[in-house]
């Protein structure tokens, strides 16, 4: 068994306020979370209007798998949501 989980240091473009940046991330974490089936959440710079942490975590039998779905997760996002930028993601197989 395999745990991985996926660190993505994102910034978000056009946020004036915390609020406009949580009405902008719910949605992307919510259908992350339908779309792959993983635990997703932000998990630092939420005092930050212009950028966030976001945790993805999944468990499978295969760390190929984990790498695979993850690498899957980032190119949703970068095709998606324009207004989203990846600045650094970091990949944990444990």
């Amino acid at each position: 068994m395999a745990v991985g989980v996926l660190t993505l240091n994102i910034q978000i473009t056009g946020c004036l306020t915390l609020k406009e940046k949580r009405s902008q991330l719910k949605p992307l974490l919510h259908r992350i979370h339908r779309e792959f089936n993983v635990s997703i959440s932000e998990t630092d710079l939420q005092d930050r209007r212009s950028y966030a942490i976001i945790t993805v975590a999944m468990v499978s039998n295969d760390s190929k798998h984990l790498h695979a779905m993850f690498n899957h997760v980032i190119g949703f996002i970068e095709d998606h949501y324009s207004n989203l930028e990846i600045l650094k993601d970091s990949i944990e197989i444990i």
